[in-house]
């Protein structure tokens, strides 16, 4: 079950946010797609002596496919490149959270044409979560 709110998709995952980061960036590295950095929120924060749940936030894409969109909607570079959000819920479950690439295509007026070339988000996520 996904919930979308405010232009954002969230997903459950099954396994812990440890587990998903992994699989994701292993997705990634399989389709051949940058993984551009992976920022580590909870890690940081414990380095400057605050605890917060697991939380780390992959930055991804593609050259290729981001230029076009760029292009065609200049302002898109501010959502780009593609960005994944594994995280704890205060339960201890893991979710998935990304931008609905609709909402990235009204918000920055992108031709229909090119919202395929984000819509990818979602096809990873759903690949990594099974």
């Amino acid at each position: 079950m996904a919930d979308a709110v405010d232009g954002l998709i969230s997903k459950p995952s099954k396994n812990s946010v440890e587990e998903t980061t992994a699989r994701f960036a292993a997705q990634l590295k399989a389709k051949e797609i940058t993984l551009f950095t992976l920022v580590d929120h909870s890690g940081e924060a414990e380095k400057v002596g605050l605890k917060m749940p697991p939380t780390k936030l992959l930055i991804f894409g593609n050259p290729k496919g981001g230029t076009p969109v760029m292009l065609a909607a200049p302002t898109i570079a501010i959502d780009l490149p593609l960005k994944v959000l594994v995280w704890e819920d205060a339960g201890g479950n893991a979710w998935v959270s990304f931008n609905d690439p609709a909402y990235l295509q009204n918000r920055h007026h992108l031709p229909g044409e090119l919202v395929k070339k984000i819509s990818v988000v979602e096809a990873l996520v759903d690949a990594v979560l099974g």
